[in-house]
């Protein structure tokens, strides 16, 4: 029997040869277009050229990561320590970023185009069909991130509640009795995380709390999410004012310590601010932001060494690690005083 070209496929679904394969190798098409080219291969049987070359080769050596954003210092640190585990065990790894959450369900099933061995994913939404993407990839997937305790996936996790805790019970000790929560986009699985861990610590030490809910996780919204909330605050009166924002992530925070100077606030004085993630960005900045250390490095070290056991051993029982949290507090969280900190202290697990 001849084998089906793309051409048939295109002719099938009434779309152009480039549109078929644009769609066929999750490149840029619109929804429909990507719908009536699938239902065309499925119906003539269409079998992908990378996946019979997979089918011949048995092993790529290449290694998959995909994540929600390349440019986030987290995730580039991330994959460094990946890098260096995939590397030894002979494989190179590959970098793609998940979009949206049809976007990661369609990353995941392309993966039986062959073009990766496994894949370690870092998902900012988790949904029911996303799960069920994962569990039938014809490659392993490794999930950073967290996952249902049934799911039956190798999963490696931060502990963002714990993290809360630690930040909410510093900024208590050094005075502060008024918290906002600065947040991103709350349906996903970090902002989901984290502000339930900072309403968790902030109800059991009976301090006031506020929230402020950005559209993403970036320097850019999170300076203008904290500037509404500041504006809002001082326009009825000091008492209004927090004096603490406890950020979602260090990039958020970096733009709360913008927000807070525009608007003639010390930091600080006036209002501590915190982050999440402890990047070099939190290291660099002035004042040093006093920020939520999740293991970026150890969960990619994790992440990897499950996805190289996995491949070696396919069978092998499912694995879910989650990775303590530290806190390093910097000049942005701590006043010089009777209750200052040495630079740079860390406050470990325990808390």
């Amino acid at each position: 029997m001849a084998r089906v070209t793309i051409t048939e496929v295109a002719r099938r679904a009434g779309v152009s040869i480039a549109s078929a394969s644009r769609a066929l190798n999750g490149q840029v098409a619109s929804a429909e277009t990507v719908e009536r080219v699938r239902a065309a291969a499925e119906e003539l049987g269409y079998v992908a050229d990378a996946t019979a070359r997979s089918l011949k080769l048995g092993r790529t050596h290449q290694l998959g990561y995909a994540v929600a954003d390349i440019g986030n210092p987290v995730y580039v640190e991330i994959m460094g320590a990946l890098e260096a585990v995939v590397a030894a065990a002979g494989y190179r790894l590959t970098i793609s970023t998940t979009g949206d959450a049809a976007a990661t369900v369609d990353l995941v099933r392309s993966l039986g185009r062959g073009y990766v061995d496994g894949l370690v994913l870092s998902p900012l939404r988790v949904t029911d069909e996303l799960v069920q993407a994962i569990r039938q990839a014809p490659v392993p997937v490794v999930v950073l991130g967290n996952l249902p305790d049934d799911a039956g996936i190798d999963t490696v996790r931060a502990d963002s509640g714990r993290g809360m805790e630690l930040v909410v019970a510093h900024l208590v000790d050094e005075g502060r009795r008024r918290l906002a929560f600065l947040n991103g986009p709350a349906d996903t699985t970090p902002g989901r995380a984290r502000r339930a861990g900072f309403q968790r610590a902030v109800d059991s030490r009976g301090v006031v709390s506020l929230e402020a809910t950005a559209r993403d996780f970036t320097i850019a919204e999170g300076y203008g999410a904290a500037r509404t909330l500041l504006e809002r605050a001082l326009a009825d009166g000091a008492a209004s004012l927090p004096d603490a924002i406890v950020a979602a992530n260090d990039l958020m925070g970096i733009g709360a310590i913008h927000a807070a100077d525009d608007l003639g606030l010390r930091v600080p004085e006036d209002i501590a601010v915190t982050g999440v993630d402890d990047t070099e960005l939190a290291q660099v900045s002035r004042p040093g932001l006093t920020s939520v250390d999740l293991g970026a490095a150890e969960r990619g070290r994790v992440a990897a060494d499950l996805l190289v056991a996995r491949l070696a051993e396919p069978d092998r029982p499912a694995h879910s690690v989650t990775v303590a949290p530290t806190l390093q507090v910097r000049g942005s969280s701590r006043v010089a005083g009777p209750r200052a900190l040495e630079d740079d202290k860390t406050w470990g697990a325990a808390g």
